[in-house]
């Protein structure tokens, strides 16, 4: 998950797959929009916007410069450890069956494969490879069944000396050998695969999958035989840089860069890299989009007279300090104020430099194929309570949601509909009809049916704990505590009461100054508590800044004030407070905002949040996945094969031989017998209508267990080099990594994007 928030990535190669219930028997799931003539599935929200342009358009050479999180651990994408960069790498460098369209659905890669299809079902599925005659592996050795047999030993499970991160499918096989002919592979299944498409796809040589050690270590920090249009050239971990070059052996439409340099930079300083030309191609935050918007804007020679330099008749460092002794100050506190301000105009001086650099570039923008949802933990608590679960779905309104997130970025600003696919995907529709939309009195009837009854009494003393938690505040402190004395960097929403407090202690200290101060007021000089409620901001990735609305923060051990607790909801002599986990550091602003609205569309029906800022590296280890947490804003990634990637993220959790709890993805802990049983009939089905059908079935079911609620497909925001093209947000399709490259001199740019940007 990421950023516009944190959450698993997909690592598995070029067709993009992810790493990363109580059934309720009253509702009834509407029948599904499948059973008519129009697709459900429909198309993307928002094309991918990319500045194509024809080959012959490109220029010949060059050097793209392009950004990512991190240089990979691995790049293996097999392992555990291995990330998007991994992923990307392999993308360029390795063979693939299989790529996604625009539409995010897996087409034959004819580079590397004819075509493959199912060619027998009785007894056992098999499926015939048909290989490009050309390809070959960079040492000259044909592409052939060697290599897939290695990969299929080597994944498959059954030798634990491989430290594989899955074996999805692979575990599957039966065996694998060589058909009519070297271009030919039969894949016989002991299992039937609905999926299978899914495999060899990146396609590793056998020299990486042949042995435990090469495929645990060798291929961890090099690639010594590949088969893309470029090879890994370097990896550079002191520069925090992997340059790729032209593979000599490429057979396809040879490559129009010289070089790829992938430069691991952090996304909050992505903007001043562009500016400093140390980039060509990045993803960025909605902060720096704002910044490249208003550079465009920006009009040659707007800037005025200058304050020195030429036709001032002083140097910076005269003018600072005359202002300063003209303003008051003696000579060391005038050197101190020209110091000082010295510094500042250097920033400003260097943010102009920066703006006008940043004229250079655009904003391609797009939908990535990933969405933010919100997680319930359903393991005990409050929303152990199927009924909570449903109250908490039906209070939000998810429209107004993913209008916050998109629409100040132009783009289409519609809910997600389903946990399995995205729109345009094949397996996608919309069925969160199972749960229901917006319905306040629904959430209140919801939840009186489960005992919680407003302004009931309430026990004094320790707060009912998270889920899965152990009564501390995880995470430690947040800036929230350095606002009041007692304060343990926890924020509750509805209780207003801190900025009186503190306008009552102000008064004592000085009566006069604060004779006329409102309660407003007060707030606003009390620290600025409003600009502490949380908040987020994007992918993954993604910044924090601190938002603005009302709230305070509780003092340890305070119980709520009376006004304040006058609506809340209790049962059993306990507040319904769930606590609300978000992460704390850059790139989270958007999560904060999204949290924010949350929490104020759950207190109109009387549940309290909790929210409490970690630190991102624990976010996701320390609370999503060990359950120290009620409510957490996280990403999945689409899947082009949600029967086999969907699976552990909703299969019903089931108790390990140590008495533990396998989880497996499932970090909400809510799952049902029917949901699995559903998931294993649709792997099992080769009538792909069918298999769909049944992944929708599980979908609805899903819904109607209300532990996720899928939110908004997440904002794919890229600044680009203008004279870039065939390269940017690229939405579901798989990037194609020859045709990227820089645009000839007089040669027509690319048409605009069909969203409009």
């Amino acid at each position: 998950m990421s950023h516009d928030g944190v959450g698993p990535r997909p690592s598995r190669g070029t067709v993009m797959r992810s790493i990363a219930f109580l059934t309720a028997g009253a509702l009834t799931v509407p029948a599904l929009a499948g059973c008519s003539s129009e697709d459900p599935a429909g198309r993307p929200l928002a094309d991918q916007d990319i500045a194509p342009a024809a080959r012959a358009a490109v220029a010949d050479g060059g050097t793209l410069r392009w950004a990512v999180d991190s240089v990979p651990e691995t790049l293996n994408t097999f392992q555990a450890d291995a990330d998007g960069t991994t992923t990307r790498i392999a993308q360029a460098v390795l063979p693939s069956m299989y790529r996604l369209d625009a539409d995010g659905r897996p087409q034959v890669n004819p580079d590397y494969l004819e075509k493959a299809e199912v060619v027998e079902t009785e007894p056992k599925q098999v499926v015939l490879y048909k290989l490009n005659q050309q390809a070959v592996w960079s040492d000259g050795r044909e592409i052939g069944a060697p290599d897939f047999a290695a990969q299929w030993r080597a994944l498959s499970g059954k030798d634990t000396a491989y430290w594989t991160a899955r074996n999805a499918g692979y575990d599957r096989i039966e065996r694998i050998e060589r058909g009519k002919n070297d271009l030919e592979v039969k894949v016989t299944f002991g299992r039937p695969y609905a999926d299978w498409k899914s495999l060899f796809s990146p396609l590793y040589p056998k020299d990486v999958m042949g042995t435990p050690d090469s495929f645990n270590d060798g291929a961890r920090r090099k690639l010594k035989v590949t088969a893309g249009p470029y090879r890994p050239a370097k990896v550079d971990r002191k520069a925090d840089e992997v340059t790729l070059t032209r593979n000599p052996r490429w057979w396809g439409h040879p490559a129009k860069l010289d070089e790829i340099v992938l430069r691991a930079v952090p996304r909050d300083e992505r903007a001043a890299a562009l500016a400093a030309g140390r980039l060509d191609l990045a993803e960025i935050d909605p902060e720096s989009v704002k910044r490249i918007t208003l550079a465009a804007k920006a009009k040659s020679g707007a800037s005025g007279t200058p304050l020195m330099g030429p036709g001032s008749g002083l140097t910076a460092a005269d003018s600072l300090r005359s202002w300063a002794v003209a303003n008051g100050s003696d000579e060391e506190a005038a050197d101190e104020e020209t110091t000082a301000r010295g510094r500042q105009r250097k920033a400003i001086t260097e943010y102009a430099r920066q703006q006008q650099a940043l004229r250079g570039f655009e904003v391609r923008r797009s939908l990535e194929p990933a969405y933010t949802q919100l997680a319930l933990n359903g393991a005990d608590g409050p929303l152990a309570d199927e009924r909570v679960r449903r109250a908490v779905a039906r209070a939000l309104d998810r429209d107004a949601l993913a209008s916050v997130v998109l629409t100040p970025l132009g783009l289409p600003a519609e809910p997600v509909g389903s946990h399995l696919a995205l729109a345009g995907q094949a397996a996608y529709a919309d069925n969160s009809g199972a749960i229901g939309g917006q319905d306040a009195e629904e959430a209140e009837a919801l939840l009186a049916d489960a005992g919680w009854v407003r302004g009931g009494p309430v026990k004094t003393g320790k707060k009912e704990k998270a889920a899965g938690a152990k009564g501390e505040r995880a995470g430690g402190s947040s800036e929230e505590s350095e606002e009041s004395e007692g304060d343990d960097g926890t924020y509750i929403v509805g209780e207003d009461d801190k900025a009186r407090r503190d306008a009552d202690r102000e008064k004592k200290k000085d009566p006069k100054a604060h004779k006329a101060d409102t309660p407003r007021k007060a707030h606003e000089k009390s620290g600025e508590g409003a600009k502490h409620l949380a908040q987020d901001g994007k992918r993954y990735t993604d910044k924090l800044k601190q938002g603005g609305a009302p709230g305070a923060y509780a003092p340890r051990g305070t119980a709520a004030p009376a006004g304040a607790a006058a609506g809340a909801l209790a049962k059993d002599g306990k507040e319904l407070t769930l606590r609300f986990v978000l992460p704390s550091g850059p790139g989270s602003q958007t999560l904060r905002t999204v949290a924010d609205r949350i929490s104020k569309m759950l207190r109109k029906v009387g549940i309290r949040t909790e929210i409490s800022k970690v630190e991102d590296e624990s976010y996701f280890k320390d609370h999503i996945a060990s359950g120290q947490y009620d409510l957490a804003l996280y990403s999945w990634p689409a899947s082009a094969f949600p029967a086999t990637d969907g699976r552990p993220i909703y299969a019903k959790p089931v108790p390990a031989a140590d008495g533990s709890l396998n989880v497996e993805q499932n970090y909400t802990r809510v799952g049902t017998d029917q949901v699995d049983q559903l998931f294993d009939q649709a792997i099992a089905t080769l009538d792909e209508n069918q298999s769909r059908s049944l992944i929708r079935k599980a979908d609805s079911r899903i819904w109607a267990a209300a532990g996720s609620i899928p939110l908004y497909q997440r904002p794919q925001l890229t600044a680009a080099r203008k004279n870039v093209v065939n390269a940017g947000a690229f939405g579901f399709q798989t990037p194609v990594y020859e045709d990227m490259g820089f645009l000839k001199k007089g040669a027509a740019g690319p048409a605009a994007s069909p969203t409009g940007k």
